[in-house]
Formats: structure tokens, sequence, C-alpha cells
């Protein structure tokens, strides 16, 4: 039964981006409200602010738009080629904004209505996720990013990463023993997701 859903979805997704490959507003629209979300949480895990993570994925769609109507699948998933275009604009972040602290950000979130406690906590959250992934060898670090926050499955990353689902999926485990190492205990999407193919 998940094979046909699957199968239904990724008709309705090719449908879309060829919808938006000719022009097509609506399309564009509909691909961004499908990995808006997805693209985020991709960025936040690597930089410093969420305000950082929401200009990433605006560089990122950005890009996506202007690559669109050279796009062919041959092969590679339109949600792998998205998540290489959005780590290229995170390495391209990381390389061009390292150290720099945006007191716009601080100040905008001064404004949420959240206090300093829970802003602290958050931020703590983050950094030691983000430590304990930069722990891990580069490769695995790809498999842990792509999978728990671009939500990309075991295949798509073996096309990204040119491996085999078993090699990812070895990838993955070594990963997230590694991180049990580091933090101690995972953030809860990480262990709800081990499951998933």
């Amino acid at each position: 039964m998940l094979d046909i859903v699957s199968s239904r979805h990724e008709a309705a997704l090719r449908r879309t981006v060829a919808k938006a490959r000719s022009g097509d507003p609506a399309a564009v629209g509909r691909l961004y409200d499908l990995f808006a979300g997805r693209v985020y949480r991709f960025a936040l895990v690597r930089v410093d602010s969420p305000a950082d993570a929401e200009d990433l994925l605006q560089r990122t769609f950005l890009k996506v738009i202007e690559a669109l109507p050279r796009y062919e699948e041959r092969g590679l998933p339109f949600a792998a080629w998205l998540f290489r275009i959005a780590r290229k604009a995170v390495i391209d972040f990381e390389r061009t904004r390292h150290g720099h602290v945006d007191l716009d950000a601080i100040a905008e979130h001064a404004d949420e209505g959240q206090g300093p406690a829970a802003l602290a906590e958050a931020a703590s959250e983050r950094a030691a996720i983000r430590a304990g992934i930069e722990r891990l060898t580069a490769d695995q670090r790809a498999v842990i990013e792509y999978r728990f926050f671009a939500g990309l499955s075991h295949r798509e990353i073996g096309l990204l990463m040119n491996r085999n689902d078993g090699a990812v999926r070895a990838l993955q485990f070594r990963a997230i023993e590694s991180l049990r190492d580091h933090l101690g205990s995972l953030p809860e999407f990480m262990g709800s997701a081990e499951g998933r193919a």
C-alpha cells in the first residue's frame, strides 16, 4: 500500500515539476510549499540563527527557480536535486559569514515574545546538535543532514552520494551511534525517523 501511495506522490511531484519548469507560478508555489520546511530545517542545523536559515531558504529557492528550466531527472529525483542546491547554498553561506553576528536577528527574536531563557535553551540545543554533527565524518554528517533535516529517503541520499541503500543505512547507523555517544540521548525527531525507509 505504501508503494502505491509513494508512486502516486512521485507522479504528482513530477507533474508539478514539469509545470514549474514551463513557468507556471502556481506550480512553483506548490514546490515551495512542499519543500520549504525541509530546506529550513536542513539549513538551521548548520547556521547560528533562524534568520540565517530563512535567508538560506530564500537563496535556495531563488537558485532552484533559476535552474528549473534546465532540470532533467536523469536518475536524480527532484528532492535530491533541490537539496544538492541547498547544500551548496549552506556551504557558500558558511564561507562568507563565518563568525558574523546578525544584530537584526537578535532584535527580531527579542520581539517574538519568547523570554531570554527559552531563546537561550533553543540556541543551546541547536549548538549541542551542531557540535555533535560536526564530530562526524563528512559522509556521516551528510547522511544525517539529508535524512533527518531534509527528509530524503535512503534511495535519494544514495543517488546524491553515489552509494547504494545499504551503504547509506550503514553510514546512518554509525552516525547515530556516534551522536548518541556525544549527546547522550538523541532529539525525538532522529529517533522517530530511524525506522522509516
